[in-house]
């Protein structure tokens, strides 16, 4: 383990990914994956976007058995589904126009090591199956070649989705959840564990400029605010404040927090349900941003695509306050 401590808590390294870990729960969660990292089980890594998944599949990467073997990561939401394919299984010389040279899959790239499917949540239902097969470790053809490939490579993978709700609803198949979620991980919330948010805070802050530092007042803000994007808007908010502020002290004015304390009130620990408090950060971010769904999204820490689909659920994608 790379790592090191400070009055902060502890910092430590998985594969050139820094983790800053003060909370409890975190603390419990990372000492949880390196026993799960010694196994050979496929996890389902669940969380938040932005909360911080990625960092736990290269910790359990860094943990394993297959440490020196080859770490791959692909984001299930990036591709369109025939491209989705050919990146995974590989594709054979003149398996299509323009596949002038054969190239192997991603499978066979991560072949005794990690590969890591982000958003897996994502994945059309005929991906759902073409990837259950080879998780059972069935020997699979690129697209357009005639000579099978057999891997072993552990899959971990991770989704800010409802999966066992999606399996109910039938857009994602029981049996590859189950095969996918041998052992679940669930990453909490940034706005669950108050005591990470001081440290990451600063270390982020360091990193965009080491004379600065954060007033009191600004540390209280942070600590309160809901952090819709957990961690991927923490460091958003930093840098902006880094580069605007004109103070080696960064108070709060200088922090281009989204949400007004009266927002922060409402959202304490009393009440909504999940899927109100969901909704009411994209509300937020979208009023924010002035209705821009892109820089939405960002502040969300989620794909355009996946805000497209939360709004058609919510049914307010044509309302006015937000065109």
């Amino acid at each position: 383990m790379n790592g090191s401590q400070n009055g902060d808590g502890a910092t430590r390294t998985f594969l050139g990914m820094t983790a800053v870990i003060s909370s409890e729960p975190m603390r419990r969660l990372l000492d949880q994956t390196e026993r799960v990292a010694r196994s050979s089980a496929a996890v389902l890594i669940l969380g938040e976007s932005g909360s911080g998944k990625e960092l736990l599949a290269r910790a359990l990467h860094h943990y394993s058995p297959r440490c020196q073997k080859p770490w791959v990561d692909l984001s299930c939401a990036a591709l369109p589904e025939h491209l989705l394919e050919s990146e995974l299984f590989g594709f054979d010389k003149g398996a299509f126009s323009g596949a002038d040279s054969s190239k192997p899959g991603l499978f066979e790239l991560a072949h005794q090591g990690t590969l890591f499917l982000d958003e897996v949540g994502e994945l059309d239902p005929k991906m759902q199956v073409k990837l259950l097969r080879v998780l059972d470790g069935v020997p699979y053809y690129r697209l357009g070649g005639v000579k099978k490939v057999a891997v072993d490579v552990r899959v971990v993978a991770a989704t800010n989705q409802d999966l066992e709700k999606a399996v109910a609803e039938g857009r994602f198949r029981s049996d590859l959840y189950h095969r996918l979620s041998q052992f679940v991980l669930r990453v909490p919330a940034l706005r669950n564990r108050v005591d990470d948010i001081a440290p990451l805070a600063r270390h982020i802050l360091a990193q965009q400029n080491s004379n600065r530092r954060f007033s009191a007042g600004a540390i209280r803000a942070m600590e309160t605010h809901t952090w819709a994007g957990n961690i991927r808007e923490l460091r958003n908010v930093i840098i902006r404040a880094a580069v605007l502020s004109e103070q080696d002290e960064i108070d709060v004015e200088d922090l281009p927090l989204a949400m007004t304390q009266q927002t922060v009130t409402a959202a304490a620990p009393s009440g909504p349900n999940l899927d109100h408090m969901e909704r009411r950060m994209i509300f937020e971010a979208l009023s924010s941003t002035g209705g821009h769904h892109q820089k939405a999204a960002a502040l969300l820490g989620i794909s355009r695509r996946t805000l497209s689909r939360k709004l058609k659920i919510y049914e307010v994608e044509r309302v006015g306050a937000f065109l």
